[in-house]
């Protein structure tokens, strides 16, 4: 809801920033409006392509018309780059890694498999190049990788997410201190796709949980992303779990009501049919929203109610939202469970 609100006051205020200019440009009445403004806005954020003179991009035809596929897990240190290299090839390269270089084999590493997004305009070649990453049949969708986002940013700009992201990230609320206790940024303390945590956010929260006094004498354990001791990985463990499960207990509806609604908008052959099951669901505020919405509050018998367009899009939006906060939960819930399981292997 932040996400949305946000994006909404920020093309509001670039409308009324470039209202003036529209008028000097002489614009027809219906270009005016906020409706078409955000239709342009849109067009150019989900359908053009990065060129580098102009920051607007351009339309391609054609090149606008693949389905997006999201980039492998990015290399994050000396251990994953050694497992690319032991299965793709390339010419000579170097690689940066910090404050290291590292020179990488001709024959290890594929350039197509490292580049993070599938074209570019080439000035070379005066066009824009598209590039495979995979050998494709004929029948087969041609997909593209068009950049490392999460489910949150591909709903937000393109309308979509994916059903198993790998650059899919949750951030949870984190204590003051814990800040101002690590040199890692914000943007890195997070819980991945698969409810493990970070290298940066278990290193912080081990440098974090160490008494102020040690902390120098153990730097060296956490920025290698070794335990500092068992107790400290039991504190972490439990203060981290005990965490997620405040943050699911704090939101509006469960990840089973969530699931039960998405199964009511999935499988329910009628309106009628999805208003039954979503009785069953304790938190119904929503479902009032969406009928007040649509003049539907006072319907006695939804039997033979048949949504209107813009009723059932109003629906496909509800769905994606649906669909987003039932990942979130489910990361968050599966950060417990690795929380657990790290638990069990410590305290036997």
């Amino acid at each position: 809801m932040w996400v949305t609100e946000k994006a909404m006051l920020k093309a509001k205020s670039e409308w009324k920033e470039a209202h003036s200019l529209m008028q000097d440009l002489m614009f027809k009445p219906q270009f005016f409006t906020f409706k078409a403004w955000v239709w342009a806005a849109a067009t150019i954020s989900s359908r053009t392509l990065h060129i580098p003179w102009d920051e607007a991009g351009c339309l391609c035809p054609v090149g606008d018309l693949f389905n997006y596929d999201a980039p492998g897990i990015e290399p994050s240190g000396i251990e994953d780059l050694d497992r690319l290299l032991s299965n793709t090839s390339i010419p000579d390269t170097i690689v940066l890694n910090g404050d290291k270089n590292i020179m990488v084999d001709a024959e290890q590493l594929d350039s197509h498999s490292w580049r993070l997004t599938d074209g570019g305009f080439e000035e070379d070649a005066n066009a824009y190049c598209f590039y495979a990453r995979e050998h494709y049949k004929k029948g087969d969708q041609v997909l593209l990788c068009y950049g490392t986002y999460t489910n949150l940013e591909l709903l937000e700009h393109y309308g979509f997410l994916l059903q198993e992201n790998p650059n899919d990230k949750v951030f949870i609320p984190l204590e003051p201190a814990l800040y101002s206790s690590t040199s890692w940024s914000k943007e890195s303390l997070y819980i991945h796709h698969n409810g493990k945590p970070s290298f940066a956010l278990l290193a912080a929260l081990r440098l974090w949980a160490t008494p102020q006094n040690r902390r120098r004498s153990v730097g060296h354990l956490v920025y290698s992303g070794s335990r500092v001791s068992t107790d400290n990985e039991i504190f972490i463990m439990k203060w981290l779990s005990k965490t997620c499960d405040a943050v699911l207990r704090n939101l509006p509806t469960s990840l089973e009501e969530d699931t039960l609604l998405l199964n009511a908008m999935d499988n329910s052959q009628d309106f009628s049919t999805f208003m039954e099951i979503t009785k069953l669901v304790s938190s119904r505020e929503e479902t009032y929203t969406f009928l007040e919405t649509h003049n539907m509050k006072d319907t006695h018998s939804f039997t033979d109610v048949i949504l209107s367009r813009k009723a059932r899009r109003s629906m496909d939006r509800w769905k994606l939202a649906v669909q987003w906060r039932l990942k979130y939960k489910k990361v968050i819930f599966d950060c417990i469970s690795y929380c657990n399981k790290i638990l069990d292997s410590l305290v036997k």
